[in-house]
Order: structure tokens, then C-alpha cells, then sequence
């Protein structure tokens, strides 16, 4: 592993490559990356969920009651709970979100497609939406899953991240370029 990566990077990158080894041995990846999703959703929308999870003085047995709980109300399955609870029992717990998207980009990955960003200045159309995918596809040679959003203050143009590549032809980065230019002479 590379010695730049932190702590909490190493060990979300190896759980997560656990989980997903997990979720094929046992042929639940569908399954698994819906909990995943479902879980994420439910912790970015608590604020006293993180805090609770993420507070190192609470006691394995609330932290474990606790995911036995939201396992039974959310339907996760057995194998996600087990997960879970691992992760609490090995205090690994505090890294769950950074774990899950890992995991979910791992999967995501593992079925031929990558996940990609496109922020645009104006509402596209969904064959201009279908056109860029496709030529971007191609360009990749995976499939792309778009996260699409409007950013008026993009002024014009769009920006699009693929991983860690990402191209920014919006007005508002050329106009900063332009500003820092000036500001150097």
C-alpha cells in the first residue's frame, strides 16, 4: 500500500473490499449495496445518528443495540448487520461512511460501470444527457453512472469528474483562471 494514504483511507479501502468480498461469496451484492445505499441515506440525514456512532465513549452494547435495531426497521439484511456490528466491535465504526462509499464505488466498478459527476449550467435534455454518456463510455471503455445537477452559477459550459480526472470548461473556472492571472502580474 502506498505510504501516502492515511489511516482512515487503508482501513475503509480494506473493509470495504471485505464487505464486497463478502457480498459475492454469498451472492448478495444487490442486496447488500441497496442496505449500503439505505444506510447512508439514513446516517447523512440524522445528524444525532453520526454523533451517536460516531462518539468513541459510547458502550459496545448501545452502539450494537442500536444496529440490531435500524437492521430490523431498514430490512438489511443478515450479512450488512453482521458488518456493522464488526465495525463497532473493532472501532472501525467511526469510518462507516467513508467504508460504504468505498464499497459502493467498489461495486459499482465490479459490474463494468464507474460512477461520474456532471454539473451543468443549464438543464440539459435527456438525449444530451444519453449523447454525453455515450461518448464518454466510449472514451472510457465503462459504462458511466451520471450524478447530474444544474449550477447556475456555472455561468455557462459544464464540469464533469470521472474518478479523479475532471474537466471544468465552465465560464466561472475560466473567468477565476483569468482573475489569478492578473492578480500574478
Amino acid at each position: 500500500m502506498s505510504s501516502n494514504k492515511n489511516f482512515s483511507t487503508e482501513t475503509s479501502e480494506r473493509y470495504a473490499k471485505a464487505l464486497l468480498e463478502l457480498s459475492k461469496e454469498n451472492s448478495e451484492l444487490e442486496k447488500i449495496e441497496n442496505d449500503a445505499r439505505n444506510f447512508l441515506e439514513i446516517y447523512n440525514s440524522n445528524n444525532i445518528l453520526e454523533n451517536f456512532i460516531k462518539n468513541p465513549t459510547e458502550t459496545f452494547s448501545n452502539q450494537l443495540e442500536f444496529i440490531e435495531k435500524i437492521s430490523k426497521i431498514a430490512n438489511f439484511s443478515k450479512n450488512f448487520k453482521n458488518f456493522l456490528s464488526i465495525l463497532v466491535i473493532k472501532r472501525r465504526v467511526f469510518f462507516v461512511k467513508k467504508i460504504i462509499n468505498n464499497f459502493l464505488t467498489l461495486a459499482t466498478f465490479k459490474k463494468g460501470k464507474v460512477d461520474a459527476k456532471l454539473v451543468s449550467s443549464k438543464s440539459l435534455t435527456s438525449e444530451e444527457l444519453k449523447n454525453i454518456n455515450s461518448e464518454l463510455s466510449k472514451a472510457i471503455g465503462s459504462e458511466l453512472n451520471f450524478d447530474y445537477k444544474v449550477d447556475k452559477d456555472l455561468i455557462g459550459g459544464f464540469k464533469i469528474q470521472v474518478g479523479s480526472l475532471m474537466i471544468d470548461t465552465s465560464i466561472k473556472n475560466k473567468l477565476r483562471k483569468y482573475e489569478q492571472k492578473m492578480l500574478e502580474n
